[in-house]
């Protein structure tokens, strides 16, 4: 069972859906997700959503600020912190529906809002447990290995241009999310991330292949796993890949070591973007097993 649901985020309205079992009694635990850098609802998060709703479990599915079905200005831009403020608002929105459980709320989220949750679950104590599946770990550590170093003074001279430009008030700079060809001009070249995004976007018709140039300056910016050992008592799942080469394996699990107890470390096969299909079965499966154990 599913519904379209809004609420207010501080004066922007964020859309998505509720999902729910066909058939409870009595008041039902909730879950709260949303989708990474760029990407909308649609883009497989319906069913790990479905494979929670058949647990028993309430989840609430939205899009980002600026994105899919969800106001914001301006499209394309990603401010994590904002990103972050957006699950904590859905959190309060979810604990007001008659069918949850307020005090049985978890939260799950992927590469960039995989960052977000462990930033929300060290933050806000109402998140009774974690799932981070390919987390964003360091956007600076990330930025140096996707950025050649001869490239760098030209991207940092690119954020300032953009910053005097919005200052001057023109539109910002944009760029594109995918490169026609892998190892072309965007923010995702990799033929992984060319073949998901294409693919994906066949079932996403409202996500478009551009963001704002700022975007990547935040994301460059964005320390989420500093955080990580903070999320404890709260229990926090990581599901990671063995061969992610976005994210990093060794810098996840270099985080996961800094995490303290109770935590759980889910190890797939492959790289980033597959936990959404070849994956599936075992990433959904680790993580409805983890709320059900803790919700």
């Amino acid at each position: 069972m599913r519904r379209d649901i809004q609420f207010n985020a501080e004066g922007t309205l964020l859309r998505g859906w509720l999902y729910a079992p066909e058939s409870r009694t009595g008041r039902m635990p909730g879950v709260v997700m949303a989708h990474g850098f760029t990407a909308v609802k649609e883009m497989y998060l319906d069913r790990y959503a479905e494979v929670f709703a058949a647990a028993g479990l309430g989840v609430l599915v939205f899009d980002h600020r600026n994105f899919g079905a969800s106001d914001g200005e301006p499209r394309g831009e990603i401010d994590p912190w904002a990103q972050v403020r957006d699950y904590r608002h859905a959190i309060s929105y979810i604990r007001t529906l008659p069918e949850i459980d307020p005090e049985r709320i978890g939260i799950w989220g992927t590469s960039y809002s995989g960052g977000h949750v462990m930033v929300v679950g060290a933050l806000d104590r109402r998140v009774r447990c974690v799932v981070s599946q390919v987390p964003a770990i360091s956007g600076y550590q990330a930025s140096l290995r996707r950025v050649p170093a001869l490239q760098v003074p030209g991207l940092l001279a690119a954020f300032v241009a953009d910053r005097e430009r919005r200052f001057r008030g023109e539109p910002p700079t944009m760029r594109a999310v995918l490169s026609e060809q892998p190892g072309g001009p965007a923010v995702f070249s990799g033929a992984d991330a060319i073949e998901f995004f294409s693919t994906a976007a066949q079932r996403a018709p409202s996500w478009r292949n551009q963001i704002t140039l700022r975007s990547v300056e935040m994301a460059r910016e964005y320390e989420p796993a500093t955080y990580i050992a903070r999320v404890s008592p709260t229990p926090l799942l990581i599901v990671a890949a063995s061969d992610d080469n976005l994210t990093g394996t060794d810098l996840t699990l270099e985080a996961y070591e800094r995490a303290l107890e109770p935590k759980r470390l889910h190890l797939i096969r492959g790289g980033h973007f597959d936990p959404y299909v070849k994956e599936f079965a075992s990433s959904s499966g680790a993580a409805r097993e983890w709320f059900l154990a803790h919700l």
